[in-house]
């Protein structure tokens, strides 16, 4: 692919105030002007390079933004204090009263919400649909549908969502492809396979470090300029306003985002592969076992592999609790929410991320009590990570202690 995303951050170069090799970090809240007339023009937005108030836009955020949107090659992107308050803007701008989403029925847990219980107030319906079935997809079309919404690696079943067909299905009736690409950033590039709006939650992966929640929204420039409307732009008027400090350090750490995403695949696709051949449930998109592997591989840059996720199902909660409670005993990682971070996290999505979903509904979707989540960390032995879980499974009859033959 003649795209490299890699490529165009490590392009990006940005001088700090007095020289710095890091841009400098806009700590202020309020800007002042040398005339009236040129706040007027900025409050107006036809004023380049001047800045009124921090919840419309500070130097950090835009540094931060331009990065993302070379990462995602958009023309544009903004910076959000969480992901949520990436997700919801975008689908609040592009939804009115009486409209209509097509969701993915296996997303983030407090997407569903949003759109299972919060956006019924504004009177915006939604029909959540598997996103694997283009001809579902293309039924649940309404006269009011104006969004299709799917994760390109769902959370955290990790179905893979065909994005090229779906764009097709979009421009085809004249609706707004939105795909949430956390889990799989450098890897899949949604907007180049025609999506129309990319978000993240940057407090993942592209942060890398578990200090930070933040988000972004990549799209036109267009659409970027209505989020940040005065008048009736939800970004702006909602306030989802990303601190400057927080924007400067996740713009650092994205820097050895081509790096981490190498390693965290190269051990997830070790951990995946053993664990399969161990006779576990085992679902990860470098599988060939996994019904989307080729459609995955179609899409990706080989360079950063399937992503740093994974899921084992060990078939009960209680079980799934015991051999998360001994992983983080004996230094594994963390019996903890979230992903991205450089140690292995590990939940029972049922009861913690996806916990908002109905039980009916998560059973339809194939979300059983044991399934555990995995986000693969950065550990340079991944042989050995593999043999202490290996000893924790046997030592709790998730799996039959090895037996080897006398020769």
């Amino acid at each position: 692919m003649s795209f490299k995303p890699a490529n165009n951050i490590q392009d990006l170069q940005y001088f700090g105030e007095f020289g710095g090799v890091n841009p400098s970090i806009s700590d202020s809240s309020t800007y002042t002007f040398l005339s009236a007339k040129t706040m007027f023009d900025t409050f107006e937005g036809n004023a380049d390079g001047c800045y009124l108030y921090s919840r419309h836009s500070s130097p950090s955020n835009l540094y931060l933004g331009e990065a993302l949107a070379a990462m995602e090659g958009t023309e544009t992107a903004t910076v959000t204090a969480s992901g949520m308050g990436a997700i919801t803007p975008v689908i609040l701008q592009l939804c009115g009263s009486g409209d209509h989403v097509i969701s993915s029925r296996t997303i983030y847990g407090g997407t569903y919400a949003f759109l299972k219980n919060f956006t019924p107030r504004f009177n915006i319906e939604t029909s959540f649909v598997d996103i694997t079935k283009l001809d579902a997809v293309e039924a649940a079309i309404t006269k009011g549908t104006k969004i299709i919404y799917c994760e390109s690696v769902s959370n955290p079943l990790l179905e893979v969502a065909d994005i090229t067909r779906l764009a097709e299905i979009a421009k085809k009736h004249n609706l707004k492809l939105v795909v949430d690409n956390t889990f799989s950033p450098l890897s899949i590039s949604p907007a180049k396979l025609g999506a129309d709006v990319v978000v993240h939650s940057l407090t993942k992966f592209i942060n890398g470090s578990s200090d930070t929640v933040a988000g972004a929204i990549c799209g036109t420039q267009e659409f970027i300029d209505d989020l940040r409307n005065v008048n009736d732009g939800a970004c702006m008027l909602l306030g989802s306003t990303m601190d400057s400090l927080r924007s400067a350090s996740v713009l650092k750490n994205l820097r050895t985002l081509h790096i981490r995403m190498q390693q965290h695949s190269f051990n997830a696709a070790y951990l995946a592969e053993k664990f399969e051949a161990d006779g576990l449930k085992t679902v990860y998109p470098g599988l060939k076992s996994h019904p989307s592997h080729k459609l995955f591989k179609s899409m990706m840059y080989d360079k950063y592999g399937f992503g740093g996720m994974l899921t084992i199902d060990v078939g009960s909660i209680d079980k799934a609790n015991e051999l998360m409670e001994m992983m983080q005993e004996k230094n594994l990682g963390y019996l903890a929410v979230s992903l991205g971070f450089y140690k292995t996290l590990f939940s029972a999505p049922g009861s913690s991320t996806s916990s908002e979903i109905p039980d009916d509904e998560r059973e339809a979707m194939g979300l059983s009590d044991g399934l555990i989540r995995f986000s693969i960390g950065l550990d340079s032995d991944i042989e050995r990570t593999y043999n202490i879980m290996r000893e924790c499974m046997e030592k709790l009859n998730v799996l039959e202690p090895k037996t080897f033959e006398m020769t």
